[in-house]
């Protein structure tokens, strides 16, 4: 399948630079009902559910795994996606060219500069388009304290945030508060370098009148990776090579989805991810199994699905694997009407922009 298929025009103006405030007052462009498009705002979710319906979150929890370092002269940033144990990460590395293996990156911020830093790594190899494999110098105890101190949260690259300092005078240090505002509020199990930005949009008073509608709510976890940002750079979707990332979908957590799916309730995923990672699980009579284990779960159009009934998502980059998977969901003509309504009717695209609700139309 051609990727140009995917693309479209997107005015860089309706690109968010931070969510909105507060997080459920976003728009919810809703497309529940088949050949219909409304205009709605985060808040009348509840209004759109039935009791019994079985909403499935993704609990993963984002490290601050943004880093800004220097080696020598050499200015570095480095994004961790992936753990190799406990203090070596692998890792997108800007200005790689600058770095051999056995060099020392030292970290610093916009208040500790680099001659002031108790925080380094070396150069394990390089990989090439994979990054590069780090080892930190320090106890693997120690080391979520030091991203916490060193770290900022890993945005998407179309969010512009200042890079501090090595001198480490510039002042305030994540002062657009991405630490809070790229976390959901039920964040529990830390692993991600992504947030899974569907999610952001709930608040506790969501949450409650879920309950007060008798909404059934099930956590998964899957530890979003920084490879959720790369760009498709083939012509066509069968030559791209998804990035694994780790997911666990524990038996009690299958045992409400299975039920409700048995008692003809929709199964509603908040975000790709969890999607993904509910597909990943699901046999082809839609039945979830315990899962824990990588998935590179790659869903273009064609593709059937086995447990979903419902998404709930953010808008997505043109040509991005993101994309693809929408328009399997809900048909590419559809998500392109869909894509076209929002941009002329101002939604806000991408992480921290507005939400959309799909129904699943290419089902087993």
């Amino acid at each position: 399948m051609k990727v140009d298929i995917f693309d479209f025009e997107l005015d860089k103006n309706l690109i968010a630079s931070h969510p909105a405030e507060p997080r459920d007052s976003c728009r919810l462009l809703d497309l529940s009902e088949e050949g219909v498009i409304k205009d709605r705002i985060f808040t009348e979710l509840p209004d759109l559910l039935e009791e019994g319906d079985c909403l499935v979150f993704n609990d993963t929890k984002v490290i601050p795994a943004k880093l800004y370092g220097r080696h020598g002269e050499a200015e570095v940033q480095v994004t961790l996606y992936r753990p190799e144990d406990g203090i070596r990460w692998h890792a997108f590395v800007k200005n790689a060219k600058r770095l051999k293996p056995n060099d020392v990156i030292t970290f610093y911020t916009a208040g500790i500069s680099v001659a002031q830093s108790d925080f380094k790594a070396l150069v394990v190899e390089k990989n090439g388009e994979e990054g590069m494999l780090l080892q930190f110098a320090c106890e693997p105890s120690e080391l979520g304290h030091l991203l916490e101190k060193y770290g900022s949260m890993p945005l998407p690259p179309y969010i512009k945030r200042e890079k501090p300092l090595a001198s480490g005078e510039d002042g305030t240090w994540d002062k657009y508060n991405d630490k809070e505002n790229y976390q959901t509020i039920y964040a529990r199990h830390e692993g991600a370098v992504a947030a899974p930005t569907a999610g952001l949009h709930f608040t506790q008073r969501i949450l409650d009148a879920l309950d007060k509608k008798g909404v059934k709510r099930v956590f998964l976890t899957l530890h979003v990776g920084a490879g959720t940002f790369l760009p498709v750079k083939v012509e066509d979707t069968k030559d791209h090579k998804m990035h694994a990332e780790y997911g666990i979908i524990t038996p009690d957590a299958c045992e409400t989805i299975n039920a409700a799916k048995k008692a003809g309730k929709r199964i509603i995923a908040v975000g790709t991810t969890s999607l993904r990672l509910l597909e990943s699980a699901a046999d082809n009579q839609g039945i979830v199994r315990p899962f824990a284990d990588d998935t590179s779960i790659f869903i273009t159009p064609g593709y059937k699905f086995k447990i979903l009934d419902m998404l709930i998502t953010n808008f997505h980059l043109p040509k991005s694997t993101l994309f693809m998977l929408v328009c399997a969901v809900a048909g590419t003509e559809r998500m392109k009407e869909a894509y076209n309504h929002a941009m002329e009717q101002k939604y806000h695209f991408y992480s921290y922009g507005d939400s959309s609700i799909l129904k699943c139309v290419n089902k087993i």
